[in-house]
C-alpha cells in the first residue's frame, strides 16, 4: 500500500467531501452531494476514532455512500416534487384538452394543425381541413386528435 494511505486523517476525508461538493456544483447529476456527505461522515468518525484502519474507512465510506443515495431516493419517492407548471418541459402535454382547427386534412391518419406560432403534426381519423379537433394525447411531438361535436 502507498505510504500516504497509511496516514490518512480526518481532514483528508473532509477535503474529499469538499471536492465532491464542488463537483456537484459543476455536474447536473445531484449524486455527488450524497457521496460528499458520506466522505464528511467518515471524516467525522475518524476524528472520534483516529486509529481506524484504512480498510475500515473505505468500507464505511462505501456503506455511507450507498445508504445516503438510497435514503435520498426513498425520500424523493415518498415526497414527489409538486410544481405549479408540471408540463413545463413537456410542451405538447400542455395542449391536451384544447381545440384547434385543422390546417391540412387528415389523410391516412396524418395531418397538421397550427398552434400559436408553430405547426404540429396530428394523428387521428381522416377529416377534411377546417374540422375542429380536440387534442386527446401526445406521442412525442405528434398530437393524437379527435373531432369535436
Amino acid at each position: 500500500m502507498m505510504s500516504w494511505l497509511e496516514h490518512v486523517v480526518f481532514w483528508h476525508w473532509w477535503i474529499l467531501a469538499g471536492l465532491l461538493l464542488i463537483l456537484e456544483l459543476t455536474a447536473p447529476a445531484f449524486f455527488f452531494l450524497w457521496v460528499g456527505i458520506a466522505a464528511a461522515a467518515v471524516g467525522l468518525i475518524l476524528l472520534v476514532f483516529p486509529s481506524m484502519a484504512m480498510e475500515t474507512q473505505l468500507v464505511l465510506f462505501g456503506i455511507a455512500s450507498i445508504v445516503s443515495v438510497i435514503a435520498w431516493r426513498k425520500y424523493r419517492e415518498a415526497r414527489p416534487f409538486k410544481s405549479d407548471q408540471p408540463n413545463l418541459n413537456r410542451r405538447g402535454h400542455q395542449y391536451i384538452g384544447r381545440q384547434f382547427s385543422l390546417n391540412n386534412p387528415i389523410v391516412n391518419g396524418v395531418g397538421k394543425v397550427t398552434v400559436d406560432d408553430s405547426t404540429w403534426k396530428v394523428k387521428g381519423s381522416d377529416m377534411p381541413a377546417g374540422t375542429h379537433v380536440k387534442v386527446v394525447d401526445v406521442e412525442g411531438v405528434v398530437f393524437r386528435v379527435e373531432a369535436t361535436d
